[in-house]
């Protein structure tokens, strides 16, 4: 992976597989996966108060958060007045004495993953998860299931381009087939043709 990424200049957004902490960049770690786990051990410990009240800090903020995404999108102008409250998350987590196990175990992570949950807030367009990502992982998996001889060495980096193309039009909202029948090759300046 280090070699795949050594010349990447963006944020990487990913979910919390150690092989990513090793990245050297900047990351962006997927809250929806820390939301799915953070559920998980409610429904697990459904009578903790204490792992309660760290669940309830950490969706309030993130709804906040997510507001201003919605209205503003993912810009960092809108988006870095939410550091105060995300300091304060953090004091409050960090400074805690915590009781429960389960409490304990999330403290240490998100002391672990301080600097890499709220990265977005600092970068424009900067996804909070990587949905994108998994959508895209998903779509591979369904074709290689009903191709798989398609999938040869030879013929899988250029399926993944193509895959590439399309995930990416996807994300700008723009028509995979038109950008191909254009012939351009810079996705930006197709997007900016088209809206101009």
């Amino acid at each position: 992976m280090k070699e795949l990424l050594k010349d990447f200049k963006g944020v990487l957004v990913s979910d919390f597989f150690p092989i990513y902490y090793s990245m050297e960049c900047p990351q962006q770690k997927c809250l929806i996966h820390l939301l799915r786990d953070l559920n998980d051990d409610l429904l697990k410990n459904p009578f903790d108060e204490e792992f309660k009240g760290i669940t309830r800090h950490f969706t309030l903020l993130l709804q906040n958060i997510i507001q201003t995404v919605d209205k503003y999108g993912l810009k960092e102008r809108h988006l870095r007045k939410h550091h105060r409250e995300v300091d304060t998350f953090f004091e409050e987590v960090s400074n805690t004495v915590y009781e429960s196990e389960v409490s304990k175990q999330y403290q240490v992570r998100f002391e672990k993953n301080r600097n890499t949950l709220f990265t977005f807030l600092d970068y424009d367009n900067v996804s909070w998860n990587n949905t994108y990502a998994e959508h895209a992982i998903k779509l591979l998996a369904t074709h290689r299931n009903k191709n798989i001889d398609f999938f040869r060495a030879s013929r899988i980096e250029e399926y993944l381009r193509i895959m590439s193309i399309y995930q990416t039009c996807q994300y700008k909202e723009v028509s995979f087939l038109k950008f191909l029948l254009s012939k351009e090759t810079d996705m930006d300046e197709y997007c900016r043709k088209i809206r101009n």
